[in-house]
């Protein structure tokens, strides 16, 4: 299960690296182009923030359930990342999107909806490029 469960949660960033990606793009071009938030913008959205939820709990069920690095060892770089720093950065990535989501659902304003998904999905990408293990690829 627990090969299954980290095969997953890896590959799972991928998706959700090219669905971000995709969602700031389109954000952006939504937002200086002054094209109107049509069903593929919000399907995108919601795509990326339920993908980031499931990559969410899949993570902390690895976390909790499978982690050796639970015993913190600060002094160990590498127990620090895996113990700390990871789960803080991609926490506040899900956080980050889920923000910029729960806003642009409230209003109305095409304008305003691409901004605020730009901002807080564009935090959530930055956050994320942080927290990911590139050296252990």
């Amino acid at each position: 299960m627990y090969t299954f469960l980290l095969h997953f949660h890896s590959g799972l960033r991928w998706l959700i690296l090219v669905a971000v990606v995709v969602a700031v793009i389109k954000s952006l071009i939504g937002l200086f182009g002054g094209t109107a938030y049509t069903k593929f913008d919000k399907i995108l959205a919601v795509s990326f923030v339920g993908m980031m939820h499931l990559q969410l709990l899949t993570g902390l069920v690895l976390y909790f359930f499978y982690s050796p690095f639970i015993t913190y060892n600060m002094s160990d770089p590498v127990q620090r990342f895996w113990s700390v720093e990871h789960l803080a950065l991609m926490l506040f990535a899900v956080v980050a999107a889920q923000v910029g989501r729960s806003i642009s659902k409230k209003t109305q304003d095409a304008q305003v909806k691409f901004r605020f998904q730009s901002i807080f999905f564009g935090m959530s990408l930055v956050l994320m490029l942080l927290g990911i293990p590139w050296g252990r690829i």
